[in-house]
């Protein structure tokens, strides 16, 4: 189990992985909640000020980066999907709360003073019981994790739920997840609607009256996120950006990613490291 979840208190942590102030992302899951302390920090570019009570939650592939004060505490919890795995639970099971979207606004709550309080106590018991397994560990932890998501979830309340009608929440979490497995090589709203059997007016309209945005919006905004993600890293150059997102040559992708950010990739690469470096 301890190879499949890591559970600490974040001063110690922070100061053991000092890189954590540069953009990077995981493989694996990954929250935090702070107990106190000052400072910001960034999920997939959206910056956010830490607060005490504050929880946030991230899913594999996202970006993000710290910038704490030293007096910056609270419980780090990093685990791979195979913790749920380990008592077959469904290994998805993170998806099944609004937070672990992958949506930066969405996964980051600020918490009434009993849920903090609450969670801070679930946190403790985590790390306690990662650090000094007893019997049925594997059991406690995953109970834990479980209890710690749906107190999460109680806690936000109407924040995390939609009064459209529940068969066109269904169709928008089947929309997003077919965008998260296509979205390199499927750019057009039409393209989805086919898959899900419903026409491409009618996905708008979802889209529209459930997000504030068009689905070619939903699409264009995980194309160009993706495509930050890979910027930022420095592991491929352009080119290679542009052909992994299927773009038909550098130059269209260059065209539509300063269309929709106001700087060129190179532009917006420079000034990535820049802010990294201030």
């Amino acid at each position: 189990m301890q190879s499949k979840i890591i559970a600490d208190e974040l001063a110690p942590y922070s100061r053991i992985h000092p890189y954590l102030n540069t953009a990077h992302k995981h493989d694996f899951y990954h929250l935090l909640f702070f107990t106190g302390g000052s400072g910001h920090h960034t999920i997939d570019f959206e910056r956010f000020t830490v607060k005490k009570g504050q929880v946030y939650f991230m899913v594999p592939g996202q970006v993000h980066s710290w910038s704490f004060s030293d007096d910056t505490d609270g419980y780090i919890i990093n685990f791979s999907e195979a913790v749920f795995q380990e008592l077959l639970i469904d290994s998805q099971y993170p998806e099944r709360f609004f937070f672990f979207k992958g949506i930066a606004k969405d996964s980051v709550l600020q918490l009434s003073a009993n849920a903090a309080d609450e969670i801070e106590k679930l946190m403790r018991r985590l790390t306690e019981e990662v650090k000094h397994p007893a019997d049925n560990n594997c059991d406690m932890v995953v109970a834990l994790l479980m209890q710690l998501f749906i107190t999460v979830q109680r806690n936000a309340g109407a924040a995390g739920q939609h009064s459209q009608p529940q068969q066109n929440q269904l169709l928008l979490l089947s929309f997003r997840k077919l965008v998260e497995q296509y979205y390199t090589h499927k750019h057009l709203p039409k393209e989805y609607a086919a898959m899900l059997y419903i026409t491409p007016n009618y996905l708008n309209g979802i889209c529209k009256d459930m997000l504030g945005k068009s689905a070619g919006q939903v699409i264009r905004d995980r194309i160009l996120l993706e495509a930050k993600r890979l910027l930022v890293n420095a592991e491929m150059n352009v080119e290679e950006i542009a052909a992994k997102l299927h773009f038909s040559d550098n130059s269209y992708f260059t065209k539509f990613f300063k269309k929709y950010t106001g700087l060129t990739p190179d532009a917006f690469r420079r000034q990535s490291l820049k802010a990294l470096i201030n």
